[in-house]
């Protein structure tokens, strides 16, 4: 469980002995320690340990995050856990992605800024990671000032070195991926990575050189072959894009404004990807200008980039060739994890079967939910989440296998022994000692396996492997029947060391668990009243006290599921959705239709706006017009009159023949000469000069007008009268 105190960020649990405590390198808060629950404030400091840094990719700011996206985080944490367990020196590194067109349009329909539309969502996926109870060491926003400037100032180097060069970009373009693409590249004449329909765009852009680090890319794929795993991502990287040739890539829009300005062109902002796999070095102290800090000499390379698998080519690709730009080592190890998707298909609000973290934790409990994720999770292909799943996995897992082993456990140590747990060494009989050899071998043999399959991060199966530990303690249950033992006086040594086993077994169990279910590893040892074992214990049986008390009063870790009840809050929540996803279209309905209102206002306002100035610019031109050697029609002197006196006035007249009217002078040779006005094409200001003169008794009208075959003088004429 995490809280946040005094502005640190927290984690609450029983203290663990060693090591482990040691390695974490936390200073504990005295203060607030009390009833065996401490808190932790998470401050790195640098030590000689061999450093860890993994990161996540940034959750993209559109919306809140579902249990797919919820997935990567708890499988980075649970990576992260693990490695500061084995002793390294580890720097979680997560945070949000907050620029782009897709924000941009998000927040206009909102009716808010982009930066209050991030701060918001940001807000929330910071929420939901720290409900996961995630370890993260730094939470970065790509709105973050100093993210900001280092990137301005990256895009700088890299156009003076001659990798960025300007030029103009043609082509389809995806809004939710916010990335152009050639018609071949097109699936179906959608994009090849969400699936969504493209629009042709042209835009003047800035451009990366990819094609001049394609080779040095190639190379190091083929030289170093665990850079992309699985191998699978690493063949579909290469032979869908590496190896046909790679095209220069777009870095820069003009097309919208919510990004970080270019410095020296800001009406173009640097392309979301620039923006965003920066994250990585700027995070940790990079600077351009070569100014970096220790924490980033000392961090990078990073050690993981855990990414979904959707954003391979960005990561394996685009990333490693900025960065070879920038003279900078590449990443140890991209590895592109598969997705988590309902059981009956993509995950979909109209459908009502989108499945949040938050809802799911109400309901089963956090490290349940971590569970599931890990464990359900195959090594290359997509998993399958659902709520029958959930429950089948919390009743046969959870409950049963390990939380109905460690209450039956503290249960009859409590009925048999008072809750004092001894090994009294007790002889065994061979087929005794066959049974306990095969437990303790069975127990201290899983640290080994877990390893193995860690490095390989095949955390589902690890998962699977701790928990044969807890499979194997119940198999010792059944072989040994304490509750039969429990009958003879005679064999209460035996009894009392086969309890001893399960509880040695147990916390040992728990020791490896911490890094996947932390929460339900600390309520284990709190309850056997110990403390998780440092890994490199695991693999000695016999550690616990022997003598020591466990908890008289055992806590259900995982209490069963009844399916109906589960199908009636899943119901609940569908409903909930449907309903919601339904007013969200409406309001959606009714955004385009007002939107659809306001243009119309919009256009029908410049209209009469372009009409009112097209008849001023004629109600000018009757005053100055007059065809050469002739006298104005008297119609033209009213009309003028009429004119100059609204213009006086600051009243302008609505139409030409409402000055007519208003000259008294409508009929046939008015008429008729207006007629001859429409056909005009300007005056100048020396006319319109001539023209209040006129009216001011300076100058006879007929004797000062004349026709003014310059354009100039209609642009004049209109700003006068407006």
């Amino acid at each position: 469980m995490q809280v946040t105190h005094g502005g640190f960020h927290c984690e609450v649990g029983t203290k663990r002995s060693g090591n482990a405590v040691k390695q974490n390198r936390l200073l504990e808060d005295e203060s607030l320690q009390g009833d065996g629950i401490f808190f932790k404030r998470r401050q790195t400091i640098m030590s000689e340990k061999p450093k860890y840094y993994i990161t996540t990719a940034i959750a993209y700011t559109s919306g809140k995050p579902h249990i797919g996206n919820t997935y990567e985080i708890v499988l980075a944490d649970a990576i992260a856990r693990y490695k500061r367990s084995q002793g390294y020196d580890v720097f979680f590194q997560t945070g949000t992605d907050e620029h782009g067109q897709k924000i941009e349009l998000k927040a206009e329909e909102a009716g808010i800024t982009p930066k209050e539309f991030v701060d918001k969502v940001s807000g929330e996926i910071k929420r939901i990671w720290d409900l996961m109870d995630t370890s993260y060491d730094k939470f970065i926003r790509t709105t973050d000032e100093d993210h900001e400037k280092q990137v301005k100032k990256i895009f700088k180097k890299l156009y003076d070195k001659g990798d960025i060069y300007k030029g103009h970009y043609e082509g389809m373009y995806c809004t939710p991926c916010e990335s152009f693409f050639t018609e071949s590249q097109l699936v179906d004449g959608k994009c090849p990575d969400c699936g969504r329909p493209v629009q042709p765009a042209k835009e003047e852009a800035y451009f990366f050189k990819m094609s001049k680090y394609a080779d040095r890319l190639i190379e190091h794929i083929n030289t170093h072959p665990e850079f992309i795993q699985p191998v699978s991502r690493k063949n579909e990287m290469m032979n869908n894009f590496l190896l046909p040739g790679l095209q220069d890539l777009c870095v820069s829009r003009t097309s919208f404004k919510w990004g970080i300005p270019v410095d020296f062109d800001p009406k173009h902002v640097v392309y979301v990807w620039l923006d965003a796999l920066t994250n990585y070095i700027t995070g940790i102290g990079y600077d351009a200008e070569g100014n970096s800090t220790e924490q980033f000499n000392k961090l990078w390379p990073a050690d993981l980039h855990l990414i979904g698998k959707d954003i391979i080519r960005f990561h394996t690709i685009y990333w490693p060739i900025f960065l070879m730009a920038l003279d900078l080592p590449l990443p140890k190890q991209v590895f592109g994890h598969p997705w988590l998707l309902q059981g009956d298909g993509k995950m979909s609000k109209s459908k009502g079967n989108v499945l949040y973290a938050d809802e799911l934790v109400d309901f089963f409990g956090v490290d349940a939910v971590r569970y599931f994720v890990l464990h359900e999770m195959p090594f290359e292909n997509d998993g399958v989440i659902s709520w029958e799943l959930m429950v089948e996995r919390l009743n046969s897992d959870l409950a049963n296998t390990l939380g109905n082993l460690v209450n039956r456990t503290i249960s009859m140590s409590n009925k048999y022994f008072g809750g004092v747990v001894e090994n009294r060494n007790v002889q065994l009989t061979e087929n005794d000692a066959a049974v306990d050899a095969d437990l303790k071998q069975t127990v201290t043999g899983t640290y080994a396996k877990v390893v193995a399959k860690m490095e390989e991060l095949r955390v589902a199966d690890a998962l699977t492997e701790i928990f044969g530990i807890f499979k194997r303690c119940n198999k010792y249950i059944d072989e040994t029947e304490p509750w039969v033992l429990a009958k003879d006086e005679a064999k209460a040594d035996r009894l009392a060391t086969v309890l001893y086993n399960l509880v040695e077994g147990i916390i040992i169990g728990a020791s490896l668990l911490e890094p996947y279910m932390p929460e339900t590893a600390e309520k284990i040892a709190k309850q056997l009243n110990t403390s998780l074992r440092d890994f490199d214990q695991l693999e000695q049986f016999g550690l616990y006290e022997s003598g020591n008390r466990v908890t008289d009063q055992p806590e259900i870790l995982f209490a069963r599921l009844d399916m109906k009840d589960v199908a009636k809050k899943e119901a609940e929540l569908e409903e909930a959705m449907i309903k919601a996803a339904a007013e969200h279209e409406a309001e959606e309905a009714n955004a385009e239709a007002e939107k659809a209102e306001q243009e119309a206002r919009e256009q029908a306002e410049r209209e009469a706006r372009e009409a009112y100035v097209r008849a001023n610019q004629e109600l000018m031109a009757s005053i100055i017009y007059c065809e050469a050697g002739n006298q104005p029609y008297e119609g033209q002197v009213a009309v003028g009159a009429v004119i100059m006196n609204r213009v006086k006035s600051g009243s302008y007249p609505n139409s030409i023949e409402e000055v007519i009217y208003q000259s008294g002078q409508f009929g046939p040779a008015a008429t008729g000469w207006l007629n001859r006005v429409r056909s005009s094409k300007g005056y100048s200001q020396t006319a319109l000069q001539a023209a209040v003169d006129a009216l001011n008794g300076s100058n006879p009208i007929g004797s000062c007008l004349y026709f003014d075959q310059g354009g100039s003088g209609m642009k004049i004429g209109a700003h006068y009268f407006h």
